[in-house]
């Protein structure tokens, strides 16, 4: 016969609780309804102020302000400096934020006048380099031309006088 010590048995339990822990219960069959059955949610009655209590209790809010009579001046004047340092520090940081924000356009303005210049300057590249190449054809022709006239004056000497080619 074979004895189980607790040792084992707590083996066997941290075993099994996987298998317990993914077990389902029995649950309540569900009961189908028919569309004559169903009932539409009541509305409200009428939809509170933003901020008023109510509005505040139907999204979970507990808080409501104590009477001044009931608050410490030493909590409040400490909060009116907490207050006052947030409005400074967010004040700072909103112009700081213009500030780069009229810097930046400052830089691509720059920038765009830069590009435009330099777009310019190749348009007026290009329009040298094809006004360039245009010359080099034009030169390539009338060379062309004058070599084909003195080839045909060395083959008649006679009729044809002595010219140079036109740079």
């Amino acid at each position: 016969m074979i004895r189980f010590t607790p040792a084992a048995l707590a083996v066997l339990a941290l075993a099994a609780a996987p298998v317990l822990a993914q077990t389902t219960r029995p649950q309540a069959p569900v009961q189908r309804t028919t569309p004559q059955q169903i009932t539409p949610p009541a509305a409200p009655a009428a939809i509170p102020a933003p901020g008023s209590e109510e509005w505040l209790r139907l999204r979970g809010e507990t808080y409501s302000a104590a009477p001044g009579s009931e608050q410490d001046p030493a909590e409040v004047a400490e909060t009116i400096r907490l207050n006052a340092a947030i409005v400074a520090r967010n004040n700072a940081a909103e112009r700081r934020e213009n500030e780069d924000i009229a810097a930046w356009r400052v830089e691509d303005a720059r920038w765009r006048a830069e590009v435009a210049r330099l777009e310019t300057e190749r348009a007026q590249w290009e329009a040298n380099v094809a006004a360039n190449e245009a010359a080099r054809l034009r030169y390539e022709r009338e060379r062309a031309a004058w070599a084909a006239e003195v080839a045909a004056c060395e083959r008649s000497p006679r009729t044809c006088g002595t010219g140079t080619p036109k740079d």
